[in-house]
């Protein structure tokens, strides 16, 4: 078996590291319309567990998102309004907008 060179530790490293973002907590993304008719502590409370919104705007952007916006902001969480959509997320997850 000469030849074979197969590094256990850095396998048990990656494990270790895949483990620990596993730990984080689940990812998610809800989707859903920006319209006025969800509260805005729902939406809060999405962001605030972690999950990134992507809400289709139905209305005027500014209006629809001033019960909540200012605070994500303040938390350090991101909004991004980008084509017809707002994107909403927790602290720690940046939005690249590099390439728009």
């Amino acid at each position: 078996m000469s030849g074979f060179d197969l590094d256990l530790e850095r396998v048990e490293d990656e494990i270790d590291s895949a483990t620990d973002r596993e730990d984080d907590g689940d990812a998610n993304v809800v989707l859903g319309v920006l319209d006025g008719t969800t509260p805005d502590e729902e939406w809060l409370e999405t962001v605030t567990e972690g999950a990134v919104l992507v809400l289709a705007v139905d209305g005027d952007v500014n209006e629809l998102a001033a019960g909540f916006a200012r605070t994500v902001k303040e938390s350090g969480g991101e909004l991004v309004h980008f084509r017809g959509f707002l994107i909403v997320s927790p602290p720690g997850v940046d939005v690249d907008t590099s390439r728009l």
